[in-house]
């Protein structure tokens, strides 16, 4: 029988410990000590990009990695962290979700989903608690996990990027969500020397009469973005005669800072990470539809 993910938690990290790993490397050496048959090896997820081995491996090196127990080194490779190390020798022979709470950048990876779903009236289930919804609510709750996952490698991967990268991500963004229309030079990145301050420019209009200005700053999640810095992009409008600017972040703004936004005389938007990687993943830059499932229900018409 293929384990669950939460049954491949400590191997993978075990494998980690060893040195630096490649996750198709962890999933051959899984299926090894599993004892797993060539027809488990070969089972499929639904969609039929990835074995169920492979998918739950991720799943397990996913928990882990907001965990803090493994970080990432390249592309498809991880290894343990020292907390992780320390979770081999001290913890659990089973290491599962709620071994993984006690960690506070894993409670804060779930914390997020549950903020999404309170504002929508609905409570999130735990791991175990998904078989207890109704089918539909059930596909709902799993698909609110796999783009929360999404959102923190999006984060992830942007983080492990130049600085430069961001910018041109940012601009490339608001042009997709429809900034600047249909005109192909109206979105460009800055991000120059002498830039003045300012990362990226939208023209709303063909001839550039209407402009909003970008800044982006690739900030860690624990290094929040200040009023002082709201100021400064302020000053930075004003050098360029603008009305409105976009602030956008990695990381997120302080509560001073968002007031300092509010009270200024130009229209600035504030965009946290978290709110960032929501509009990436809804207009699909940096992400792509794997599989797409319908939710049918009966026709009461059909049959009157």
């Amino acid at each position: 029988m293929i384990p669950h993910f939460q049954e491949l938690t400590r191997p993978v990290l075990e494998a980690a410990a060893e040195g630096e790993v490649k996750i198709a490397d962890v999933v051959e050496r899984l299926a090894q000590s599993f004892n797993l048959t060539t027809e488990e090896r070969e089972t499929l997820v639904p969609s039929g990009g990835q074995t169920v081995l492979s998918n739950r491996s991720h799943w397990a090196k996913t928990y882990l990695t907001q965990a803090g127990l493994l970080e990432r080194t390249g592309r498809g490779r991880f290894t343990i962290t020292e907390d992780g190390r320390r979770a081999l020798r001290t913890g659990p022979k089973r290491i599962d979700v709620e071994f993984l709470k006690q960690f506070p950048s894993f409670r804060e990876f779930q914390a997020r989903s549950r903020s999404d779903a309170d504002d929508h009236g609905e409570s999130e289930p735990d791991v175990n608690g998904i078989a207890s919804l109704a089918p539909d609510e059930a596909m709902r709750a799993a698909h609110q996990r796999l783009e929360e996952a999404l959102a923190a490698e999006l984060l992830e991967r942007i983080l492990a990027s130049p600085p430069e990268f961001f910018e041109r991500m940012v601009v490339k963004l608001l042009s997709t969500m429809g900034y600047g229309g249909s005109v192909a030079e109206a979105a460009r990145a800055l991000g120059r020397s002498g830039d003045g301050g300012v990362d990226g420019v939208i023209d709303q209009d063909a001839l550039g009469l209407d402009r909003v200005y970008v800044q982006a700053k690739r900030y860690a999640a624990n290094n929040p973005v200040g009023p002082a810095a709201v100021r400064d992009f302020f000053g930075s409008l004003d050098r360029f005669k603008a009305t409105k600017g976009l602030f956008v972040t990695t990381s997120c703004f302080t509560q001073s800072a968002r007031e300092t936004a509010e009270y200024l005389s130009k229209r600035i938007v504030l965009i946290d990470g978290a709110h960032l990687t929501k509009l990436m993943i809804r207009y699909d830059v940096g992400c792509r539809v794997e599989e797409t499932l319908f939710i049918k229900k009966l026709d009461e018409e059909f049959f009157e």
